[in-house]
């Protein structure tokens, strides 16, 4: 269904300007320093955009209207269009959204009881092709700006707030893959973190990734996050099979990133592990998995796989998702089965592949994502 909520700036057109959620605090000082404007009013400027939510300069009421002027001229405030929003039966809802330049990406705001988390995108489509993720599907049309991810969160954020709620939690599990766009994400991180940001706690501020090696390492010293690793399979060939990218970066090589990542932070690390039956939850494969736990401190998360159309593989039946979850709990490895919210609007995990209403029951189509030649891309 549409939405009667919208975010409180319309969408415009594309434009060359900075995208105002690009910039932290200390980037909202500086460039007022530089435009020779008193510095308590870039603290009045940040104080509504991370305190307040607010996305436009005309609501910041204690701010001169020619500083509002200036600072709406000079960088662009637009988020981009709710085309829809799809609510689950599980409280959860699917946001579709369009970007100024009228391409389309999908956040998942998931309500629990004690909590609001949103599952936000880095990416319009994914180069990663995981051959049980219909965002792979659509193949890849480009990295996503800081600031673009950071509207979602903000228009997110609008919406639960009008619910007397507030999002406690980010995860970067939407549409892309996280560390192929590395700076923008991290950029995003830092904001979503800084207490002189959006101020949310650095352990529930998730990045995922299928492993992409050298960044697992510079994520260590750049970002304060928790890291979750989509793994699925713990031999060679049944990931290579699955995850295209353990080509490139075998299991080995992965391992020792991670080993690295945990000895530089101290942090758990949790393990993604989508159930495929006939394909990685047998026997053979549990004990592939622990072989690969051996030296983490490390949650393993089980996700029963999402059916959808266009793709070849199964859920597993309870008995077996049982047999599985036991042989690691036996084995002390903590592996919750976590089932997925919004399946019911192909918003669960694996899902995302910008999907309205109406094409929720067709396979993942290039065509349902808009890239025009010539963006103009904010900063």
């Amino acid at each position: 269904m549409s939405t009667g909520v919208s975010p409180e700036t319309s969408m415009q057109k594309p434009t060359s300007k900075v995208g105002a959620l690009n910039l932290s605090r200390m980037d909202w000082l500086t460039y007022f320093s530089q435009e020779k404007m008193p510095g308590f009013r870039a603290t009045q400027t940040a104080d509504w955009v991370f305190k307040h939510l607010v996305s436009n300069p005309e609501q910041m009421t204690n701010v001169s209207k020619d500083i509002r002027s200036r600072i709406a001229d000079n960088f662009d405030w637009s988020l981009p269009e709710i085309v829809s929003a799809l609510d689950s039966q599980d409280g959860s809802t699917k946001l579709l959204l369009k970007t100024p330049n009228g391409q389309y990406i999908e956040s998942v705001i998931l309500r629990y009881e004690g909590r609001v988390s949103l599952c936000v995108s880095s990416q319009v489509g994914c180069k990663m092709a995981c051959s049980f993720c219909q965002t792979g599907k659509l193949g890849f049309f480009r990295h996503l700006t800081t600031h673009e991810i950071l509207s979602q969160y903000m228009i997110a954020a609008q919406i639960v707030r009008k619910e007397g709620r507030r999002l406690s939690h980010v995860v970067f599990m939407g549409m892309g893959e996280p560390l192929d766009n590395y700076d923008n994400v991290v950029k995003a991180v830092n904001i979503l973190v800084s207490p002189d940001g959006f101020g949310l706690s650095a352990r529930h501020v998730t990045v995922s990734t299928s492993g992409i090696v050298p960044r697992i390492r510079d994520l260590a010293r750049d970002a304060r996050c928790a890291l979750a690793v989509s793994l699925h399979a713990a031999r060679d060939d049944l990931r290579q099979e699955i995850m295209p990218i353990n080509r490139r970066w075998p299991l080995a090589d992965l391992k020792s990133a991670l080993l690295d990542y945990q000895r530089e932070t101290g942090d758990k690390i949790t393990f993604e592990y989508i159930l495929i039956r006939e394909k990685n939850c047998g026997l053979r494969e549990a004990k592939d998995l622990m072989k690969f736990l051996h030296g983490f401190k490390a949650k393993v998360n089980l996700i029963p796989f999402n059916a959808h159309p266009g793709m070849p593989y199964d859920r597993p039946s309870d008995d077996e998702i049982r047999a599985f979850q036991v042989y690691l709990a036996e084995r002390s490895i903590a592996a919750p089965v976590r089932y997925s919210k919004g399946l019911d609007v192909s918003g669960a995990c694996g899902q995302l592949a910008a999907k309205t209403q109406e094409s929720l029951h067709m396979a993942p189509q290039r065509k349902n994502v808009v890239a025009p030649k010539n963006l103009n891309l904010l900063a």
